[in-house]
């Protein structure tokens, strides 16, 4: 296992030329990343998850009411221990087959069958008040980690000019406010992690799980070597568009139809224009630099070939 990691964290891959990890230590002059650091997160993200049930009981479902959305259900089927039994044990959609021998069974007909199955698999879908509760927790956290990014980032030299994002790289201090921003988005996605098990079930459940793990390593490898200025642009820039769809969907199932059309018309536009044109064209095409001017820049303690430059290109968040 030792072999593993030490290839693994090969710092020939990691880091630039002649920078070894013991140089990212801390010490008494400045403070940087620590992969140890992360662990944070973990209960953080249990937090995060308490805070979200507390949420969704206590302001999310009153103002659903308030707005006449109602916790009722689809109709609910007729109890019955054998249609129930092949549902839950054998198929939730029979062929024609089984219709036809369990109409025999129960002496019913096929199309009271067919709509017993269909009122059934309708139970399983989550009330509309659910969704709402659920769209409304994430709409307040975007909005609110979406917020704390553009009041930190527009204090910062690199969201101006993205060469800063590699100005003195890798020794770049770590800061209170980048520290507590890489936490906090960490501890979201870890949240999503576990909560998707208890989530309403989507179709794309394979794929946002996949997306959940994506992210998490994304953030804890450009926090561990030190590239957290670019993970804080493309953390900012990806959840501008996050708070507008939440919040298109929240229109959608209080039924207000024009503001759910103008919100997704505002999502679409800005999801167009910070993922296809602003994270494309400026936030990793920034890296290209390196390879023509870096020796025109001052104070730098890297060498142009590095790997980790290159990966840095086309290593999104």
């Amino acid at each position: 296992m030792a072999g593993i990691l030490a290839w693994f964290w090969n710092e020939r891959f990691w880091l630039p030329h002649n920078v070894t990890w013991a140089d990212l230590k801390n010490t008494e002059e400045a403070t940087f990343p620590q992969a140890e650091d992360l662990y944070l997160a973990f209960p953080l993200a249990f937090c995060i998850f308490m805070v979200r049930l507390i949420f969704e009981r206590f302001v999310a479902k009153p103002c659903a009411i308030a707005l006449n959305i109602q916790a009722n259900g689809p109709q609910i089927a007729q109890p019955n221990a054998i249609l129930e039994k092949v549902f839950t044990a054998i198929t939730k959609h029979p062929d024609e087959k089984r219709l036809e021998g369990l109409s025999k069974q129960l002496d019913w007909d096929v199309r009271s069958i067919q709509r017993w199955f269909r009122q059934r698999r309708n139970q399983e879908k989550p009330s509309t008040l659910k969704r709402f509760c659920e769209s409304m927790w994430r709409f307040s956290f975007y909005l609110y980690v979406f917020t704390y990014g553009v009041r930190f980032l527009k204090k910062t030299p690199w969201l101006w000019n993205t060469r800063h994002c590699w100005y003195n790289y890798p020794y770049q201090p770590l800061t209170p406010d980048l520290h507590y921003y890489y936490i906090l988005e960490l501890s979201f996605y870890w949240s999503l992690m576990f909560s998707q098990f208890t989530d309403i079930k989507r179709k794309d459940f394979g794929v946002m799980f996949l997306h959940h793990v994506v992210s998490i390593l994304l953030i804890t490898f450009s926090y561990v070597n030190n590239m957290a200025r670019v993970g804080t642009l493309v953390l900012c820039l990806h959840d501008s568009a996050d708070a507008l769809l939440e919040a298109a969907k929240m229109a959608n199932y209080a039924k207000f139809q024009k503001l759910c059309d103008l919100l997704f018309v505002m999502f679409a536009m800005v999801f167009i224009t910070t993922r296809l044109g602003i994270f494309p064209l400026c936030t990793l095409d920034n890296s290209s630099w390196h390879y023509g001017d870096l020796h025109q820049v001052p104070n730098l303690k890297f060498i142009a070939n590095s790997s980790s430059l290159r990966a840095a290109c086309t290593n999104p968040i």
